[in-house]
């Protein structure tokens, strides 16, 4: 149990490295994975495509430069979850899930963020929960994870990429 406790503080104390003076847009996935890996450690698939999706849009971030200019934008991951729940039972998930949604309501209302954009579509009902009770009035995105299935994955980078677009190239978003 030690063991994971260390792990946590030591993920929480990474994200919190790249936590933005102000969060514009805040990224919210279900929990860090529990393989280890991990987004702002940039070895987890969720990240590349994130860089990917980024790199495209803007073409002087690459693998070396990424967290910094993800901080630079003002972007921000969070996860509902504070502890993997990839290996728990269904039941045990959605109890985990519910949890996370008062500690969610309290980073948005901290945070403030113009956009919210969940990366996982089976939190939406959570994540849509914590934005109501705190009561946030910006823009709200689904995302579905950019996984195993291609479909997804498709659809992640083609949403994430329109919004990144519209989000920071408006002069773009009017010529186009």
């Amino acid at each position: 149990m030690e063991g994971r406790s260390k792990a946590a503080s030591a993920r929480e104390r990474l994200r919190r490295r790249y936590r933005p003076a102000r969060v514009r847009v805040l990224f919210v996935g279900e929990a860090p994975p529990a393989s280890g890996r991990f987004f702002y450690r940039a070895d987890s698939g969720l990240y590349r495509a994130f860089r990917d999706c980024f790199a495209s849009v803007f073409p002087d971030i690459d693998d070396d430069t990424f967290l910094v200019s993800f901080r630079a934008l003002g972007c921000y991951l969070v996860d509902l979850c504070g502890r993997p729940v990839d290996r728990l039972s269904v039941k045990q998930r959605k109890m985990a899930c519910l949890k996370g949604e008062v500690s969610l309501a309290r980073t948005l209302k901290r945070l403030s963020p113009k956009v919210v954009i969940t990366v996982v579509r089976s939190i939406g009902p959570n994540a849509k929960r914590s934005v109501e009770r705190a009561n946030f009035r910006g823009r709200y995105i689904e995302l579905p994870y950019p996984g195993r299935w291609h479909q997804h994955r498709t659809r992640f980078v083609r949403q994430l990429t329109c919004v990144l677009r519209e989000r920071y190239h408006p002069l773009q978003r009017r010529i186009a």
